[in-house]
């Protein structure tokens, strides 16, 4: 009697459909970042607290040039993951909350008012969520058999 044993995956990944997926969440992720910083710093006349090492020359340039290295980190992240891990979608997910809650918290650390921190965090919130649950879909459609 033989049992019926489960052969190796077959699953591979699509790379050139996984990181044209990345550079679409890169676009989205840098639209969101300067979004939030016209309606914190423009509308609402709050000040952001922006990342110290500085991408571009202005605080527009430097947010958004974060929010595509972020986007792209994720998407080389999440390749390996897929090529790697068992679930990694489940994985990918739970270490992509965990970073956006981290950066979220870095504007608390930074000397500024109460209402520049909240708003500040506020923005890397979303353009972490954003890249998340972008990606997590790109890791959906880029899977094959």
């Amino acid at each position: 009697m033989t049992a019926n044993r489960p052969g190796p995956s077959t699953t591979t990944v699509d790379a050139k459909r996984l990181w044209a997926g990345g550079a679409a969440t890169a676009l989205v992720a840098a639209l969101a970042a300067l979004v939030g910083l016209l309606l914190v710093r423009d509308v609402l006349d709050v000040p952001v607290i922006t990342p110290a090492t500085g991408i571009g020359d202005s605080q527009a340039a430097n947010l958004a040039g974060h929010a595509v290295v972020a986007a792209l980190i994720a998407t080389a992240l999440l390749h390996v993951l897929l090529l790697t891990t068992p679930r990694a979608t489940s994985f990918f997910g739970w270490i992509g909350v965990l970073a956006t809650i981290a950066v979220a918290l870095l504007p608390f650390a930074a000397a500024g008012t109460a209402a520049s921190r909240l708003c500040s965090a506020a923005i890397y919130f979303v353009v972490g969520i954003a890249i998340v649950t972008l990606l997590s879909g790109v890791a959906r459609s880029a899977r094959t058999n």
